[in-house]
Parts: C-alpha cells; sequence; structure tokens
C-alpha cells in the first residue's frame, strides 16, 4: 500500500499538495474513499485541511444500496446524516454518484450546496442505481458528470457520458424532455468546473477565462446533414471526432495526434502493464 494508516495517507497527500500548489494546471483535493471506510476522526481532520488549504474534498457517496445499510449498520444513521453531522456537508463537498437519494437529502444537498458528480455509465455498469438528476436540478443543486475509474467504466469518454446522462434521465423520469441536450452540456463542462471551484477560470469560453477548448468535427456522417447544434453534439457525436484541444491556449491535441506525449510509448507501456497484470492475476487466481 502507499501509506501505513489514514495518518500517513494525508502526511503523503499533503507533500503531494504542496509539490504542486504553485503550477497553474495541477490543482489537488483530499479525497477520502467512501464514508465506510474513513473514520469520524479522519473526516474531521479532513474538513480542517480543507478548510486551511481552501481546496475540495472528493468522495463516493450514496453509491449503492449496501453502503447505507453499512452505515445504518455501523455509525447509526444514513451517510449524508454522518458527513453533515462531522461538518462535510458544505459547498468544499464534491459528492460521487448519488444514487441512494430520499427527497429529505436533495433539499438538504441544496441547502448545504453540495456538488454532485453524476458517473450515469459506472453506475450502470455496476447496477449501482440511478443518480435523480431531475430532481437534484429542480433543488438547485450543482450537478456534473464523471466517469469513475477504468475498472467500473472502462473507455473514461466524456462524450459518452454526456450522451448517457441524457437518455438515463429521460428513462428513468419517465420524461422525454428530461436533461436537455443543453443541460448535458452544461453538466459536462460549466457544471464540472464549478465543482472544483475553478467556475470563474474555465468550464466556459468568455473574455478572462483560458483558453480551454475541443475542437469537435462535425462534417461526418454521424453528424450530417445539422439540424440542431447542441441535440447533435448530445446525442450523435463520438470521441472519435475530437479533433484539436488547448488547455490554456496550448495545443495538446492537434488533427487528432497528441503534440506533447509519444503515444507509441504510451501504447508499449501499456501493454507492458496489461501483460505485468496477467502475469500477478494468473499467479493468484
Amino acid at each position: 500500500p502507499w501509506a501505513r494508516d489514514a495518518q500517513d495517507y494525508l502526511r503523503k497527500g499533503l507533500a503531494v499538495h504542496d509539490a504542486w500548489k504553485n503550477d497553474p494546471l495541477i490543482g489537488t483535493v483530499l479525497a477520502p474513499h467512501a464514508p465506510y471506510t474513513v473514520d469520524d476522526a479522519t473526516l474531521q481532520h479532513i474538513q480542517v485541511l480543507a478548510d486551511e488549504l481552501d481546496i475540495g474534498i472528493q468522495m463516493h457517496l450514496h453509491e449503492t444500496n449496501g453502503e447505507i445499510a453499512l452505515g445504518e449498520e455501523k455509525f447509526g444513521m444514513r451517510p449524508i446524516a454522518r458527513l453533515e453531522k462531522v461538518g462535510l456537508l458544505n459547498p468544499a463537498l464534491q459528492a460521487v454518484h448519488m444514487t441512494q437519494l430520499t427527497p429529505e437529502e436533495i433539499a438538504q444537498c441544496a441547502e448545504a450546496g453540495v456538488n454532485v458528480i453524476h458517473c450515469p455509465e459506472s453506475n450502470l455498469k455496476l447496477a449501482a442505481g440511478f443518480c435523480p438528476v431531475t430532481e437534484l436540478l429542480a433543488a438547485g443543486v450543482n450537478v456534473a458528470l464523471g466517469t469513475d475509474g477504468a475498472a467500473s467504466n472502462n473507455d473514461l469518454d466524456m462524450l459518452g457520458e454526456m450522451r448517457t446522462a441524457a437518455l438515463l434521465a429521460k428513462g428513468v423520469s419517465g420524461d422525454p424532455a428530461a436533461v436537455p441536450a443543453t443541460t448535458a452540456l452544461r453538466m459536462a463542462t460549466l457544471n464540472g468546473a464549478t465543482a472544483l471551484g475553478l467556475g470563474h477560470e474555465v468550464g466556459s469560453l468568455e473574455p478572462g477565462k483560458a483558453a480551454d477548448m475541443t475542437a469537435i468535427r462535425m462534417d461526418t456522417t454521424s453528424t450530417l446533414p445539422m439540424y440542431s447544434l447542441y441535440s447533435q453534439l448530445v446525442y450523435s457525436t463520438h470521441r472519435g471526432q475530437v479533433s484539436d484541444v488547448w488547455v490554456a491556449g496550448r495545443r495538446l491535441l492537434e488533427n487528432a495526434k497528441l503534440t506533447t506525449i509519444d503515444e507509441t510509448e504510451v501504447l508499449s507501456r501499456a501493454r507492458y502493464w496489461g501483460a505485468r497484470i496477467r502475469q500477478h492475476d494468473a499467479k493468484h487466481a
């Protein structure tokens, strides 16, 4: 393991924060895994650190029914109630998943200013449940999109997440107008920046914000003829149409080719580690 115990994890995490805190393109958050793996004292310590460093807290929360049951059994309350008790229910919190929510908890999150990170494809793959996106948005909660990790999603495709989120909201709510294309796009862009505390810097193209841009080819068989830009961007576009990417004005992808990374070397390392993992799995089967 990377660290021996919770305090060792925090010490090493703070060292990472200190190493990168002056980099204009790299930010850090405190990331306790989930309520059932972190005790109250550690959660309270994390909130103190977040306040001192003015950084966010990202945590898997209300992901499954099992998590809720474990919280009630181990702590005598649902996880959201426990986080409120220890002081973590606030605008610094990036609550990932949130598939198991009561109407009262939705109102509670709205009042506290909690940010919800919706990971629809991970939730579908793991049969974790459905995030009540339409209810959260109606309550005024900032809902952004995420992918979760590769182990529970596979492709980490934000364009795919955007489409899935828009479609899933309609199926779950029974309302074909739920999460329209414009809302899905906002969840994938500005809402994400807002959740990270960066809405004043990135997330939309405005004077004074960083030149973070993604160019997508729309002159393909997937998206022609063009009738509605937002609709076709959300429902018809795939990641293979991404042609160029700029971060802070620097072009990192040009005509679908990486400009700062040796793609051949990356693929070679991926094959190497894939073989290592297969060998490890075979040995411990």
